[in-house]
């Protein structure tokens, strides 16, 4: 039977929303493995709107729901109706929407809190046995809501091909054990059931990044 697969998207666009080459990676990857997939959204507004081209906020409001129906194709779930009953494991794309719109990691760091719907949902996940895979930022929302869970964003130290290794010591600090692993490499919490890998938060060539994310999906899978 096709494991039923919930994709929490962030919005759309790596400044602001879900990264979209992490959200197609894992889209395709689900898409191989036979996986039904259902995406959702918070239908709340962005923290705030980014020029791209820039890379600097504008006085736009946008919707992060409608923005992430761009990468679902217009089939988009708001969060509130997700039933977890229904679905066999979840996964989170990352993207800068991670740290601005599923929380205030942006702003307040490992003192962040959680959007209530997205707390809600990991959290029933996690009772109900259910695996869920986060790539990219997306961990920190484990790292926050699963005290003492294992997990990867990379590596821990700051070099060129890993410009974020920052990140790993904050969610040490949450009490969380960070596991070194390359781009295409996963860390797989089997108590748990939580499979991460550091997707964009590696200087690394995209082909590299989307291989990483298929052995997260292959195994969340494996778990569900």
């Amino acid at each position: 039977m096709a494991k039923r697969v919930a994709v929490i998207l962030s919005g759309c666009g790596v400044y602001d929303g879900t990264e979209v080459h992490e959200a197609s990676a894992v889209l395709v990857h689900l898409s191989r493995a036979g996986a039904k997939v259902q995406m959702f959204a918070p239908n709340a507004d962005q923290m705030h709107v980014v020029n791209h081209c820039e890379g600097k906020p504008t006085e736009e409001k946008r919707n992060i729901l409608q923005e992430s129906a761009r990468i679902a194709r217009g089939e988009v779930t708001d969060l509130a109706e997700l039933d977890v009953s229904a679905l066999d494991a979840a996964i989170i794309p990352g993207g800068f929407g991670v740290a601005k719109n599923l929380s205030d990691w942006a702003v307040k760091n490992k003192d962040c809190a959680i959007q209530p719907n997205v707390e809600k949902v990991i959290k029933a996940f996690h009772k109900a046995g259910k695996p869920l895979g986060m790539c990219c930022i997306a961990p920190i929302l484990a790292a926050k809501i699963l005290p003492g869970c294992e997990l990867t964003v990379g590596q821990d130290k700051e070099c060129d091909k890993w410009p974020y290794a920052q990140t790993a010591g904050a969610l040490k600090d949450l009490g969380c054990k960070h596991v070194n692993k390359d781009v295409e490499e996963v860390h797989v919490d089997a108590k748990n059931k939580l499979v991460t890998t550091s997707a964009f938060m590696c200087n690394a060539p995209i082909h590299k990044v989307y291989d990483g994310i298929g052995v997260m999906v292959k195994e969340t899978l494996k778990l569900a």
